[in-house]
């Protein structure tokens, strides 16, 4: 229950960015530039005090894996916070739910991982989903920030196949490392300090819930299975497309919605038939055991 309940946090801090990115009046460079290193710098913490209760702690070395890691998250980064100044809300969460099926594709162009069945038809229902959401945005000035949104989901998703291919990464400390880079890219490229009293704070705010977010992530999912993880995470598109309603009364189009009802429908039967076949697979291990003990 703990595990659940911290991903599903999790989830709905994540699902405050668009609002956040939105009530900024900055440009997304300095919103990222401070959203990095306030959110890294509470990352770090996290890191080592994690590293303060291990008995054998990794080491925090990168190598060029991890550091081309940290590059990837950055430029995503970039991508994530434009494509909010540039589209609705729902547009950009929805697109981004389609990044577990672009990873499943990567994964299987870069490093010839299996697709199962079950994927591939997600993902053409996704697919479906997407461009309706794009198409529909021509004409109406959409279509730069749903590129945008696209660009940061493969960005995304190049990260996912980039976790488990190096999987002695310590990939929580390449986030952190990622956030000090958008805070340096911001520092030379815009003036970061040219921001007003009101936009400072809600910068701060950013990053802490950005830093929140990760942490009760990592946290909640070392205790349920990955499979209902990837489920409750799922849930960060409802509640972005449900602030950004309460809070910036931004309602999208019909076609917006009827693309994302598509998109939403395949992650959500996708995520649900994974931990249907994860529970049972668990039940069947649990009486195999008891049946070698009788």
């Amino acid at each position: 229950m703990l595990g659940i309940a911290l991903v599903a946090c999790s989830a709905a801090v994540f699902g405050l960015a668009g609002v956040l990115t939105k009530s900024i009046h900055t440009d997304p460079l300095t919103i990222n530039c401070w959203r990095g290193l306030v959110g890294a710098l509470l990352i770090a913490a996290y890191v080592f005090w994690r590293r303060s209760r291990e008995a054998s702690p990794r080491p925090l070395r990168l190598g060029w894996r991890g550091w081309l890691m940290a590059a990837v998250g950055a430029a995503a980064s970039v991508a994530f916070i434009a494509a909010f100044k540039n589209t609705y809300v729902a547009n950009v969460a929805i697109i981004y739910a389609t990044a577990p099926f672009v990873a499943a594709l990567l994964g299987w162009l870069l490093v010839r991982e299996k697709v199962r069945s079950q994927t591939m038809l997600a993902a053409a229902l996704s697919l479906a989903g997407v461009g309706l959401m794009v198409f529909s945005g021509i004409g109406t000035g959409q279509p730069f920030g749903d590129g945008l949104a696209l660009l940061m989901t493969l960005g995304s998703a190049l990260y996912m196949v980039l976790i488990r291919k190096f999987r002695d990464t310590p990939v929580v400390w390449a986030g952190a490392v990622s956030a000090f880079l958008l805070f340096g890219l911001g520092w030379f490229v815009t003036d970061p300090l040219a921001v007003s009293q009101r936009d400072a704070i809600l910068l701060a705010a950013f990053g802490a819930s950005f830093a929140l977010a990760s942490v009760l992530w990592t946290e909640g999912s070392r205790l349920i299975p990955a499979a209902e993880a990837g489920l409750l995470g799922s849930a960060e598109v409802p509640f972005a497309i449900l602030f950004g309603w309460l809070f910036l009364t931004e309602f999208p189009p019909a076609a917006s919605l009827v693309g994302g009802a598509v998109v939403l429908l395949a992650v959500f039967a996708h995520a649900g038939r994974d931990l249907a076949l994860a529970r049972a697979g668990t039940a069947h291990s649990k009486k195999c055991i008891a049946a070698n003990k009788n």
